[in-house]
């Protein structure tokens, strides 16, 4: 059987609950003021009357004058393209329903995060409420002159975000200077970071500077710090302490005014215990740190991230639904950069335009959480597991119903109200889902 919905207007509502408690107030002054006779009884019930029809009426009106804006803003704003998928639904006449205006509502406020996040960060692909994290914390920090430690795994654009720190930063047009301590060779790392003087070492035939005295006024990154050797990491110390160091060879302080930061995909705290990185240097990088999370924590930006890759693609490609399923159920352990060389891969073996699971890789689909028995991996808690699937379950709902909330509740068998909530426990971005028909 199938369960029916009744709905009460917002004008109609809230005008017969105040005029209860109108009349109940009245009745209560009543009994405190004497004891009641029959005839207080007559006055008593005519009073209360006259009391509630004036306080529905004046209600009534007052509530239909308020509300009215908000109901047209709300009624203009679901027949906008971004909101509707242009399809006529049938629903109840319930303009005024709280979960309809409080759904609207949050999906102004996400356009609008999005539109920020867009205009502010061009080049960073992302969403999710785990993103807007990442930005908040980034406009906070970029005006200061405060050293910044990036974390998180490979392949999560760590030197991204340290090129948007820079770019909202006061230093913004003087030198950025970035350094790989991992890809510089140990023997020549601390020449390339403080220059040396002519004849320091065999092969110096000049004087040469280095990045910290190149970016003296600007910004250095120090990419791969956990890399670095113990040698190297006291004069970095020194550097950042006293904004001074000594050309290998030299002998004069060179003073200048540089602003760090630094990112590592290693866990330091345990290179610390190991007796492989300072703690004192640790202590003076982490002024203010950012995690970045993990490509499988932010599943909502997958969608778009692949169509961002696919724009670059070698060939002309679309990602069907069943594809972009597996997409997001799969680990992701390389992260963004291992999303971008799949896409490419599944551009290039892709036919008629259109990517299919069958074009992916097949570690790719055979490691899919959601449809392969990986899922069952003991580092992961039941409850976890359960999350994980239930919003996959969200995510594909809403991708098949292009973002339609209505129809992705029917998918799923559970009902709207239900599944908003559902949405906003798993912190779903049901607008950045729209573009995927």
């Amino acid at each position: 059987m199938k369960k029916r919905n009744f709905y009460v207007k917002l004008h109609i509502l809230i005008p017969v609950v105040l005029t209860g408690i109108t009349v109940f107030g009245v009745i209560i002054t009543y009994q405190l003021a004497a004891q009641p006779t029959r005839l207080k009884y007559v006055n008593l019930f005519t009073l209360s009357l006259a009391l509630g029809c004036i306080s529905f009426v004046v209600s009534y009106f007052i509530l239909r004058l308020l509300l009215k804006p908000l109901v047209d803003f709300v009624e203009k704003t679901k027949k906008m393209p971004i909101f509707s998928s242009g399809k006529k639904e049938k629903r109840a006449e319930v303009t005024e329903d709280i979960n309809q205006i409080s759904e609207v509502f949050n999906s102004v406020a996400n356009i609008l995060s999005n539109v920020e996040a867009k205009e502010l960060f061009p080049s960073i692909i992302g969403s999710s409420a785990a993103m807007r994290n990442i930005f908040t914390q980034i406009i906070k920090v970029a005006p200061t002159d405060s050293t910044v430690l990036i974390t998180g795994e490979s392949g999560t654009g760590k030197e991204m975000i340290a090129t948007s720190i820079y770019e909202h930063s006061q230093r913004k047009g003087k030198p950025f200077v970035a350094i790989n301590c991992v890809a510089i060779p140990e023997g020549l790392l601390e020449s390339e970071l403080f220059g040396h003087e002519k004849g320091s070492f065999t092969g110096a035939t000049q004087q040469k500077k280095g990045k910290f005295e190149i970016a003296d006024g600007g910004t250095v990154f120090l990419d791969e710090i956990g890399d670095m050797p113990l040698a190297t990491q006291a004069k970095l110390l020194r550097a950042l302490q006293e904004k001074e160091f000594e050309r290998v060879g030299g002998t004069k302080p060179i003073r200048v005014d540089v602003r760090f930061i630094a990112a590592t995909n290693k866990n330091l705290p345990q290179l610390i215990k190991e007796g492989k990185f300072r703690e004192d240097l640790y202590f003076r990088l982490n002024v203010f740190s950012i995690d970045m999370p993990p490509l499988r924590d932010r599943r909502e930006d997958i969608s778009l991230l692949a169509a961002h890759f696919l724009q670059s693609s070698p060939k002309p490609a679309k990602l069907s639904a069943s594809a972009l399923q597996v997409l997001v159920g799969y680990s992701w352990s390389g992260n963004i950069r291992e999303l971008k060389n799949i896409i490419e891969r599944a551009s290039i073996m892709s036919e008629n335009g259109s990517i299919e699971v069958h074009h992916l890789p097949e570690t790719i689909r055979k490691n899919n959480q959601i449809v392969s028995g990986a899922v069952l991996d003991e580092t992961v808690s039941l409850d976890e597991k359960i999350k994980l699937m239930e919003k996959d379950l969200i995510l594909g709902a809403l991708k098949q119903s292009q973002g339609i909330q209505v129809k992705a509740a029917a998918l799923l068998g559970i009902n709207q109200r239900s599944l908003w909530h559902r949405i906003k426990k798993h912190d779903i971005d049901v607008a950045s889902l729209k573009h995927l028909q």
